[in-house]
């Protein structure tokens, strides 16, 4: 049972998650997004909301759990 439980797991990821490589932000299983332009994007999380800060902010890949954002982000805060 242990090893059908730790599959599902593996297969619906919902822990939420941010990766940061290479000026590109990931977020994965995030709740919505609040703000949206070029300076500033803040995205709601299960336990708070993430403010991007930065310049030129695109939000290059956008799906119902996933999220990649791309420019010059100069700072990242949890709330």
């Amino acid at each position: 049972m242990s090893l059908i439980k730790d599959l599902r797991t593996f297969i619906l990821e919902d822990e939420f998650k941010i990766i940061y490589q290479n000026n590109k932000l990931g977020i994965l299983n995030y709740s919505n997004i609040t703000h949206f332009d070029n300076n500033k994007i803040m995205v709601n999380y299960k336990n708070g909301i993430i403010i991007i800060s930065g310049s030129n902010l695109i939000v290059s890949k956008l799906l119902i759990d996933e999220l990649l954002i791309e420019g010059s982000i100069e700072k990242i805060e949890l709330r």
